[in-house]
């Protein structure tokens, strides 16, 4: 507990009325802070509430002290005079207003004024006070109401505690159950996957190689994780295409190469509809890994920036790996063949900027089965 070096006044000895009793002790240790610039008042009061049983009290008669003290000692509750040299209470409660957090608990404001006129209450309570106490101060009401305020502030704190603990519990289980469905799905792509790929690590080294590109561009770590998750489903439309296409060793007709191309809108429809993070880019990823940066791509045609860059990014990762590795339809080329091959198309295939960043990878740790991420 601390006072204002301003108090001359001793202060009387007031303590509570038998009828009312002390304050209970779930209030007794919250803070109370006391601003009034008359020292008679500041002394009664401090002693009105050490009487009824309050033990963190502190005091000033110096308005402009109030925002600082409220920031650093964080009271639950500020007894603040009204008429006070400049800054006034309602100054005071506009600063305060100002720079108190939008998901942080109110602190309730006792306003002590001898002003009871309806303009001034409203003008108040627009500023934010919760009540008010009129001068000259009746002890037991000032022992009342700030025994009231300060427990509804400790239920609101309990019950934003426990608001708190509920977002954490069911922000876990929400990540339990999508790392669920990503498992499933991941699980899923594997399964096309092994329709193709004698390696069955494609969909891991595309996501692996998707993570490494889009650090290399300066995406955000959380933005990276997405995406290296999100990428490992891309060609998870497969599923749709029948054995006698998708495994077919010599070259494709037109008609077949057209219902190749449904996988890209097949895996979108897989993945639509949910409010996943991951499984929103997967879709979209899906969907657009084909398009060209030229426009000659499917399923839209689009072009240039307006392909995601996660689907550009995917393009380059998919078509490296594809290149590195053996297919049912093709030998395998070495890494420098595929990239020979891969500067041809930039900018007919590929984002210029993004095979800029890709030439400097590692691209012999690309070929092989990623670590776990």
């Amino acid at each position: 507990m601390s006072t204002d070096p301003a108090l001359a006044v001793p202060p009387p000895h007031v303590g509570p009325s038998p009828a009312a009793g002390p304050a209970s002790e779930d209030v007794r240790t919250m803070r109370v802070l006391v601003a009034d610039d008359a020292p008679f008042n500041i002394a009664l009061l401090l002693r009105l509430l050490k009487d009824w049983g309050f033990q963190e009290i502190r005091t000033t008669t110096d308005s402009s002290t109030v925002e600082h003290l409220v920031e650093s000692w964080q009271p639950d509750l500020l007894m603040l005079d009204l008429q006070m040299p400049a800054p006034d209470g309602f100054e005071v409660m506009r600063r305060l207003k100002a720079s108190r957090s939008a998901a942080s608990v109110p602190m309730p404001i006792l306003m002590l004024t001898a002003d009871t006129t309806i303009e001034t209450r409203r003008r108040a309570l627009a500023l934010g006070a919760t009540d008010f106490l009129c001068k000259p101060f009746d002890f037991e009401e000032v022992c009342l109401r700030a025994s009231n305020l300060l427990r509804t502030r400790r239920l609101e704190l309990r019950l934003a505690e426990q608001n708190t603990q509920l977002e954490a519990f069911v922000g876990k289980r929400t990540e339990a159950l999508e790392r669920a469905h990503l498992d499933m799905l991941g699980h899923l792509a594997r399964v096309a996957e092994y329709r193709d790929d004698d390696t069955h690590h494609h969909t891991e080294r595309v996501g692996h190689t998707a993570a490494l590109l889009g650090e290399a561009v300066g995406l955000g770590a959380d933005h990276v994780t997405v995406l290296r998750r999100a990428a490992e489903l891309h060609d998870i439309g497969k599923v749709a295409i029948p054995d006698r296409i998708l495994l077919k060793p010599d070259k494709l007709t037109p008609e077949e190469f057209e219902v190749i191309k449904t996988h890209t809108t097949a895996g979108a429809d897989i993945l639509a509809g949910s409010s996943s993070a991951y499984l929103e880019m997967a879709a979209s990823i899906a969907l657009s890994h084909h398009e060209r940066w030229d426009g000659g791509g499917y399923p839209v045609g689009l072009s240039g920036q307006d392909i995601p860059i996660e689907s550009r990014i995917v393009m380059v990762a998919d078509v490296f790996d594809a290149l590195t590795h053996e297919r049912p339809y093709k030998a395998a080329m070495t890494v420098d063949e595929a990239l020979v091959q891969m500067r041809k198309q930039t900018g007919t295939f590929f984002d210029p900027w993004l095979m800029s960043a890709f030439e400097l990878l590692d691209h012999e740790r690309l070929i092989g089965a990623p670590d776990a991420p």
